[in-house]
């Protein structure tokens, strides 16, 4: 939301901006500097800001990021079954949508519903 309007945002206003808390927040923001999602900035006007434009980030390339292995669907049964492996296609398939819907959405989408959806939006 904040993409090219300034300075780097610091941890503590994104935490209290998205209700995060902070420490969780930095974790996540160092998974995603290391996949070049984000940059960092040191010092006192430092902060995160997107390593890209916000229509170049794909919700999946972030949820590749924080949840690591989340596409792979395994089964945990001891003895499979017909019942198990059915149940195994379907996860296998709602993985599946989930992944292509993830990569349709981009940053810049989620934005545009955060406005559109925003109570506080007033049109004249």
């Amino acid at each position: 939301m904040h993409y090219g309007t300034g300075p780097p945002l610091q941890v503590r206003r994104i935490a209290t901006q998205q209700g995060i808390p902070a420490r969780f927040l930095v974790q996540i923001l160092l998974q995603l500097k290391g996949a070049g999602l984000v940059i960092s900035t040191r010092g006192a006007s430092g902060g995160y800001q997107l390593g890209k434009a916000p229509d170049e980030i794909t919700l999946a390339q972030v949820m590749d990021v924080v949840e690591r292995d989340s596409s792979t669907v395994r089964s945990s049964v001891g003895h499979a079954t017909a019942a198990s492996a059915g149940l195994l296609s379907v996860w296998r398939d709602v993985t599946r949508t989930e992944r292509a819907m993830l990569e349709c959405v981009t940053l810049a989408d989620l934005v545009e519903r955060v406005r559109v959806d925003s109570p506080n939006m007033y049109y004249i």
